[in-house]
């Protein structure tokens, strides 16, 4: 393991894909962040894989709510793990989206 931390945001997909390996693949929406150009908000995109069944169906069933999702970085993904070196390992928190 290279690193750990904590992303914030939407959860915009989770997807179960592999040809040998099948692994959970999956992007969180960051927003609010500053934009260079003044006035604007620019988005940013998570993208992780989960290694965890039971992780990965909590997720799947709640695509569209606000996570918090602590995850472990890894220099290189590996097949087996996913396509991501970001691998989320565990739930923070999970909530509604007021729009």
């Amino acid at each position: 393991m290279f690193g750990e931390g904590v992303k914030s945001g939407e959860l915009n997909y989770l997807v179960k894909k592999g040809n040998i390996f099948k692994t959970y693949e999956g992007k969180l929406i960051q927003s609010g962040f500053r934009s260079k150009a003044p006035g604007t908000i620019q988005s940013y995109e998570f993208e992780f894989s989960v290694a965890d069944d039971s992780i990965a169906n909590v997720l799947m069933l709640n695509s569209g709510k606000y996570f918090d999702l602590h995850y472990k970085e890894y220099k290189h993904p590996v097949a087996w793990r996913g396509f991501s070196e970001f691998v989320v390992d565990k739930i923070i928190s999970m909530k509604e989206i007021d729009h």
